[in-house]
């Protein structure tokens, strides 16, 4: 006879072994999404009741003792959501006295049946535009045309806000599905620039932009476009990327120009899993915007969170997001991994470090944990995926070789960090070390057919010799232009 009784845990999106908190933690998230006072859409309130009456029964241990005595034996089911693949740099680890160095590339991407059957999700978009006294001339008018653009490309059921920020912030248009788009173009024509940038008011006004109509069914994101530096107000913004982070808002840094801070970006976007852009000139703000505003409108999956358990004696050294967007991941658990868009899977590199005294026995756990993964357009919860990263550990190397696919992505990956050392060399005042970085790299470079990368490489390799700076745009164009080779990483052909 078929089981027939309701599954709580998988209501929930929980394992039968999760705890107490766990448990807790999946129905508030779940009840916050459902919740009737916030959601009125049809058949809403009957998955409400369910959440509700699943937490009643696990959240008792005593219920939960009974409710499990009732269950089938568990069988190892295949998400209906979200695919995966994980794969290795090596087959094995060795027996040997020393530190092992693995690398881990996870691919995770929708199911092809769900890709195409879910709809997309609408937008709560937030705008917020420099429009410090440097944003003048050809910046701003641009920016405004292109603000214009997408407020004109919305769908009815998009909310786009846009605030505008110098030393202080202005709401110039609010957040809310309005009609009278003539009023909001009008108010963006008006948009004039002056004072300096202070980062941390628009951030804020953004924040409560966002507020004012977030929703867990939408796609709750903030675009930051500078072409300055803030100063003083870095860990304030910082302190509110995490809160972003906390209410699944997402953040894009886009720097205009030279003068902006691209590490201070990219720290604010990677605690959200977003990642920083780098537009060089005023003319490409049209296409970048235009093309984040695409990718958001494609989101499968907003948010994908890798909950892990550290294993003694291992390390995870370095982590980066090789896809959708290049950028690095913040080393603490949760790994916030970024979003899944329909027509580009998620792709992550770690870089594990294994040290002698972790080889115990003839395997060896790297990572434990599960991938938790946020679909804005489905109302359940979505059930996590376990993931286990063991590899076999022998007397003797493998011959086996690495699969192509993490070798390709290596490869580019090599590229970014030896840009990495160039960069960190530099700001240490070790000038020729930064040089002779730069030049391996043009030397990789070339070897991929780079050749004007290569010659931007070199360039920067005499000026940091000589001069002992980098050119105006150097630094972020060997930075940027790396990052985006990471991109052909993930498109190769499977093999």
């Amino acid at each position: 006879m078929a089981f027939s009784k309701p599954d709580h845990y998988s209501t929930l999106g929980v394992f039968r072994d999760a705890t107490q908190e766990e448990i807790k933690r999946a129905y508030f998230e779940a009840a916050q999404r459902l919740h009737p006072d916030r959601n009125t859409v049809a058949g809403e309130t009957e998955l409400f009741l369910e959440i509700q009456q699943a937490y009643e029964v696990l959240s008792n241990p005593k219920r939960r003792s009974q409710y499990d005595a009732t269950l089938p034996p568990e069988t190892v089911e295949t998400n209906k959501y979200i695919r995966h693949e994980i794969l290795y740099s090596r087959p094995n680890l060795v027996k040997i006295n020393e530190e092992q160095l693995i690398y881990v590339l996870l691919e995770i991407g929708p199911r092809e049946e769900q890709s195409t059957e879910l709809p997309t999700p609408p937008l709560n978009l937030c705008l917020v535009l420099d429009r410090s006294t440097s944003m003048q001339g050809e910046k701003m008018d641009i920016l405004k045309a292109t603000a214009i653009q997408l407020l004109r490309s919305l769908r009815p059921q998009d909310v786009l806000s846009i605030v505008a920020f110098s030393d202080r912030a202005e709401v110039i248009v609010p957040a809310s599905i309005s009609l009278d788009k003539k009023r909001q173009e009008a108010s963006i024509q008006m948009m004039q620039t002056s004072g300096g940038t202070e980062i941390y008011h628009g951030l804020e006004a953004g924040m409560r932009e966002i507020r004012r109509t977030i929703d867990p069914s939408r796609v709750n994101h903030i675009i930051l476009l500078t072409d300055g530096n803030t100063y003083g107000d870095e860990q304030a913004c910082l302190q509110l990327a995490e809160e972003a982070a906390a209410n699944n808002i997402g953040i894009t840094g886009m720097g205009i120009g030279n003068e902006w801070n691209d590490i201070f970006l990219d720290a604010i976007a990677g605690k959200t899993g977003g990642s920083s852009a780098y537009i060089s000139k005023p003319k490409d703000i049209e296409r970048f915007l235009i093309d984040k505003f695409k990718a958001l409108v494609s989101t499968y999956a907003d948010e994908v969170l890798f909950e892990y358990q550290e294993q003694e004696n291992i390390r995870i050294n370095y982590v980066f997001r090789l896809q959708p967007e290049g950028g690095h991941v913040e080393v603490a658990s949760p790994l916030r991994l970024g979003p899944i868009l329909r027509d580009t899977p998620l792709h992550v590199m770690l870089e594990i470090v294994v040290s002698p005294q972790a080889i115990t026995g003839d395997d060896i756990m790297l990572m434990s944990g599960f991938l938790k993964t946020s679909i804005n357009s489905q109302s359940m919860p979505v059930p996590p995926v376990r993931l286990r990263l063991t590899r076999d550990v022998q007397q003797n190397p493998s011959a086996e070789g690495p699969p192509t696919r993490i070798l390709k992505a290596l490869s580019r990956l090599t590229l970014y960090r030896m840009q990495e050392r160039a960069q960190a060399a530099a700001s240490d005042g070790r000038y020729e070390t930064a040089s002779r970085h730069l030049q391996n790299l043009a030397t990789h470079l070339l070897s991929q057919g780079e050749n004007s990368l290569a010659k931007t490489a070199l360039l920067e390799a005499e000026n940091l010799e000589r001069m002992h700076a980098w050119s105006a745009s150097g630094s972020k164009d060997i930075k940027y232009s790396t990052r985006a080779l990471l991109l052909g990483s993930g498109k190769e052909k499977k093999s």
